[in-house]
């Protein structure tokens, strides 16, 4: 009877170790069939970040295309704004040449001028403010400092040459000559030492 049931638990057994080993063959399995889903997966997110990188350099492609065309159109519709400028300045002079007065030539180049200004303006080219103004050196260059008691101290008296401001940017500072006030010495003092 031992033997009989040494011989049961052996197959009993030989049969938990048989159902062990299927069930380990059919988890592998199952993982085997997972990993190629995954592997799978991952294969069709590479192809869909491919397209999309594609997708990606060809908008950034167009986009610079469209940027260089309006940027080409816009120039193109400012460069004919100024010709019309450029033409009513031939006309002046060719008048002048003909013999007009001078009095219409000169109200007819200050016409041409204002025109100009008005153009730039429209474009976002603005004077910068500097006579009278208090000196800034963001805004200003300081050609020359004049000691004078008539105007405050730090402060524009002369602009030499126009500055100018695009967008809010300076593109060109106003070349300035800026008051100082005089430094007073005590001669009684001097004379002391």
């Amino acid at each position: 009877m031992t033997e009989s049931k040494n011989e049961k638990k052996k197959e009993l057994k030989d049969k938990e170790a048989q159902k062990e080993a299927e069930d380990e063959d059919r988890q592998i399995e199952l993982l085997e069939k997972s990993l190629e889903e995954e592997r799978k997966r991952a294969d069709d997110y590479l192809n869909r970040l491919k397209y999309l990188q594609a997708d990606f350099e060809n908008y950034k492609k167009r986009v610079e295309r469209e940027k260089s065309e309006i940027i080409k159109r816009e120039k193109a519709l400012l460069i004919n704004r100024i010709l019309i400028i450029l033409d009513e300045l031939e006309l002046a002079i060719r008048n002048r040449k003909e013999g007009q007065e001078t009095d219409v030539l000169v109200e007819g180049v200050e016409m041409i001028f204002n025109k100009l200004q008005k153009l730039l303006c429209e474009e976002g080219l603005c004077e910068i403010e500097a006579l009278g103004k208090s000196f800034n050196p963001e805004l200003h260059e300081a050609f020359l400092t004049v000691q004078t008691e008539d105007h405050p101290n730090n402060t524009v008296i002369e602009e030499l040459r126009k500055g100018y401001m695009l967008d809010g940017k300076v593109v060109r500072p106003s070349i300035v000559k800026v008051a100082k006030k005089p430094v007073k010495v005590d001669v009684d003092k001097i004379k002391d030492n």
